[in-house]
């Protein structure tokens, strides 16, 4: 069953999906749902309100977890060039594009700080597991992250995108190996990486390594050709796929004169959408169970049945019986690096700093 509600808080539109194979009575269900909302742009804590009510609105609906989009709080920055080109003078502190990356980094959060330990809140309040895309701020570097929670209100751990694509490399610091998780929870084991990370056939193998059962995949692409990713990773991971994406117009982003969308070419209406969605829940056997979205805000929800993680894994099981380790094989460094290192700190200690994991 695939329950795709508005985020409005009307009733839910029901889809009957059968699954491959048919119900396993002896396989856990879980029910899972992946958010399609915008951002309070420069407004973080209207977002973590916003995020609030969703979650509620999702936890109603009887979902055990819920995934947002990428860079949901703190913003993904779309259609802004943060006034770089060829021509910048990177030397002018009054560049407009400076300005803007200020604002930006305002709009962050520190992790752990105080919008983490109220996002735990909420995960504990709604009983829920929590997959939230944050823009974190370490300093005055930012990385586009993904932050985990358990229904106890525990923060777990992150996860920072490894690879930022195209001009998000100005704005976003690069994660490393310290910072892949794939956390065995009662619902399945459960990892993320973000966007075009997904792209990454080594970065995935990591996580399949890890036994990943259910991938999330906070997005910024809303194309077509994103469907076609989602559904070979199932596939190749014989896992179920999560991916959230925001829906946004242009309203939802700040006014010409504080946020211009340079990289769009002319200034959309208020009413354009520069983001369609297409949020979506696949299967292992490479089912769509949800999905895709592309009509508006919405939750998008379906009943995964993780006994379709062992039928699909039958045939093809990638790190496993279908891997040739003495031809073909993986080395992950997992150490955290770091800029600046004391003697007198452990490495254990500074690992904590980077990593910040917890068992749930």
């Amino acid at each position: 069953m695939a329950l795709v509600p508005s985020a409005s808080g009307s009733e839910p539109v029901i889809a009957e999906v059968e699954m491959n194979g048919g119900a396993d009575q002896s396989a856990t269900t879980v029910r899972a749902t992946v958010v399609q909302a915008s951002t309070v742009f420069y407004d973080t804590p209207a977002t973590l309100d916003k995020a609030e009510r969703l979650i509620a609105e999702a936890a109603g609906y009887g979902s055990q977890l819920v995934v947002f989009p990428e860079a949901f709080i703190g913003g993904y920055p779309r259609g802004s060039t943060f006034g770089f080109g060829i021509s910048i003078s990177i030397t002018n502190p009054k560049d407009k594009g400076k300005g803007e990356f200020q604002k930006y980094h305002a709009a962050a959060i520190d992790v752990p700080g105080p919008e983490v330990t109220r996002l735990a809140a909420m995960a504990g309040k709604y009983k829920v597991f929590l997959v939230m895309g944050v823009i974190e701020r370490e300093g005055y570097t930012l990385y586009c992250s993904v932050l985990f929670f358990d229904p106890l209100g525990r923060y777990l751990g992150k996860h920072r995108k490894l690879m930022p694509t195209a001009l998000e490399r100005i704005i976003w610091g690069f994660g490393d190996g310290s910072t892949i998780p794939v956390y065995d929870t009662p619902l399945g084991k459960i990892g993320a990486l973000i966007c075009w990370e997904n792209k990454m056939p080594l970065l995935r193998t990591a996580l399949y390594g890890k036994g990943i059962e259910i991938y999330c995949a906070p997005t910024a692409d809303s194309r077509p050709v994103w469907q076609a990713s989602m559904t070979h990773i199932a596939l190749e991971g014989g896992c179920f796929v999560l991916s959230a994406n925001q829906f946004c117009r242009r309203k939802d982003y700040p006014p010409p004169s504080e946020y211009v969308f340079a990289g769009l070419g002319e200034e959309p209406s208020p009413d354009t959408i520069v983001c369609p969605g297409g949020s979506v829940i696949i299967s292992p056997t490479g089912e769509v169970l949800a999905g895709p979205n592309y009509d508006g805000e919405a939750l998008i929800t379906a009943d995964l049945d993780l006994g379709e993680t062992v039928r699909a894994k039958f045939d093809f099981d990638v790190v496993g019986h279908y891997a040739r380790p003495e031809v073909l094989s993986l080395v992950v460094n997992d150490k955290p690096h770091l800029p600046v290192t004391f003697t007198s700190t452990p490495e254990k200690t500074s690992a904590a700093k980077s990593d910040g994991t917890a068992k749930p």
